[in-house]
């Protein structure tokens, strides 16, 4: 049998802290595996976390080309917010994020230059990294806090992964528990690991659950030691996003809840910060202080998104749909966030005549773009999920108490008096519930930074573009089943590399609908190993 995808074999002495990229990770076929003496204690033990923890901001590494759009989170943030119905796209520019946009990166699932692969590799190398932190649990020395707080975070990271990874590689949760999803590997691998089949949604996010309440015991009562870290209230934050994903709203409230409690992140109505500085920006309780050593220039979140840096987002300017931001009240400080512009004169070749571009993110300073922070997680998420998920559960007084409390910060003559779960069909199709209120506020607040297309798949939603909600005729996806929340079009393509790998692994549709060979139906996997098994 054929062995696993080289991308998830790493040679953690070569995990890092440093500022060169391309030193980063070794993602060629090795034997090389960490040694015993590397993860003999904790304060070794820190240099390996904080080499991955690393790759957070590190770009470039997980692709072999189209680096500057390999930039991790804040990117797939990106990717996943142009995947929706609320972020514009005025131009392909420098060609950067364009064909996320437009649905155009599955077929190209054979290239190690292009989403697919960039994906895979990054997700898989960070969970291959940790499951050697993990493998060493019960032998590393040092006091107890520093274990805990050393496999804490391995633990949280892992979590992290597999629910991102299985967001994006999957279906929704909701609806498809026990359709396929993504492999699963906890413990370390080396080149002579066998490659597993896809386990189902309900087994990786079981596992990503089952993590993250592990990491948040470790955790309990630690502070991150650094804003790059993982402590306890950025443990429950991460708790919150995998069970809110998963529907599991009770657990989802209470990890919310304990993350408002336990940070010392604070709301604030000073919004107008640029979201580009873990200090100046005091409702952050996780992100990534980078100093101008460890930064760049052109390939990282920002030099996509500010017109001012004449760099990636001049030429491309990045706009809220019209319809998200007739949707947000005048009284409300938020709509400072975006500016309605003349695009034709803008200094850049356009799709769009006009747009409404974003200014919610900047640089500190656009001489020094290296000193840029990245921004990973914000207090109000919290309060938008503790007020969701209390409206779920039926306690919606309290939900509309947790709803104003978080708005008093952003529209003073806020008011809400409305009452109801219901959802449309698409995501235009208005209900009038508190329920859509209080999506229709995380939509606005978290616009840019979260990645919409996974509420989207959450909700169990369709959405449809269309030029009065701002978007050009390219952009209206006429070609793909987007209005269908069973539609394969918002999941993405396992890369070639890992199908010739491994020849256990059942392939995504390229396009909207499964085929007799390519799914998520468990039955391929029987499938799949019977021709393995056979040689075939």
């Amino acid at each position: 049998m054929k062995k696993i995808l080289y991308s998830i074999i790493v040679a953690l002495s070569a995990v890092t802290f440093t500022s060169c990229n391309k030193d980063i990770l070794d993602t060629n076929p090795t034997d090389h595996v960490a040694s015993d003496d590397m993860f003999s204690n904790t304060d070794k033990g820190m240099v390996a976390l904080n080499g991955t923890i690393r790759k957070f901001w590190a770009w470039g590494w997980s692709v072999t080309g189209n680096t500057h759009q390999a930039i991790g989170p804040l990117g797939y943030s990106l990717m996943a917010d142009l995947m929706g119905d609320d972020f514009v796209m005025a131009g392909a520019g420098s060609g950067w994020f364009w064909y996320d946009y437009l649905y155009d990166v599955k077929r190209r699932y054979s290239s190690s230059s292009w989403r697919c692969y960039d994906l895979w590799n990054y997700y898989y190398t960070i969970i291959c990294n940790v499951n050697y932190i993990i493998a060493a649990k019960d032998t590393i020395e040092g006091t107890e806090e520093d274990i805990n707080y050393l496999v804490g975070n391995a633990y949280a990271l892992r979590a992290y992964c597999y629910a991102y990874a299985g967001m994006i590689f999957g279906r929704s949760y909701i609806g498809h528990e026990d359709r396929l999803c993504i492999p699963i590997y906890t413990e370390p691998t080396s080149i002579t690991t066998t490659g597993k089949a896809r386990s189902t949604n309900a087994q990786v996010f079981g596992l990503a659950l089952d993590d993250i309440n592990t990491a948040i015991r470790l955790l309990e009562g630690q502070e991150a030691r650094h804003i790059s870290h993982i402590g306890y209230s950025v443990a429950c934050g991460i708790k919150s996003r995998i069970a809110l994903y998963m529907g599991e709203y009770e657990e989802a409230l209470d990890a919310a809840t304990k993350a408002i409690d336990a940070t010392s992140a604070k709301l604030t109505k000073d919004i107008f910060e640029g979201y580009n500085s873990t200090g100046a920006n005091v409702d952050t309780m996780w992100g990534a202080e980078v100093i101008t050593a460890q930064g760049t220039t052109n390939p990282q979140f920002m030099t996509h998104m500010d017109p001012a840096y004449k760099g990636y987002g001049h030429r491309s300017r990045k706009c809220i749909s019209k319809y998200l931001y007739d949707k947000i009240a005048d009284t409300d400080a938020r709509k400072g966030w975006w500016e309605y512009i003349d695009l034709s004169v803008a200094g850049a070749a356009q799709n769009l005549s006009h747009g409404y571009q974003q200014k919610k993110f900047y640089f500190k300073d656009v001489k020094a773009p290296q000193a840029t922070d990245q921004i990973f997680m914000r207090l109000p998420e919290m309060y938008l999920t503790k007020a969701e998920c209390e409206a779920r559960l039926g306690q919606e007084p309290t939900a509309i108490e947790t709803l104003k409390a978080f708005m008093e910060y952003r529209d003073e003559s806020y008011d809400c008096a409305k009452t109801g779960t219901e959802l449309g069909v698409l995501t235009t199709d208005e209900t009038g519930s508190l329920l859509e209120e209080i999506i229709l506020q995380r939509r606005i607040e978290l616009w840019g930074e979260f990645g919409r297309i996974y509420d989207i798949k959450r909700l169990r939603q369709g959405f449809l573009r269309t030029s009065e909600m701002g978007f050009q005729s390219q952009a209206f996806l006429t070609s793909l089943k987007t209005d269908d929340p069973e539609s394969f079009d918002w999941v993405m393509a396992i890369p070639q590399t890992e199908i010739d790998a491994n020849p256990l692994m059942v392939q995504n549709p390229i396009g909207s609908t499964a085929t007799a060979t390519e799914g998520d139906d468990p039955e391929l996997n029987a499938q799949k190993a019977a021709i393995a098994e056979n040689g075939e």
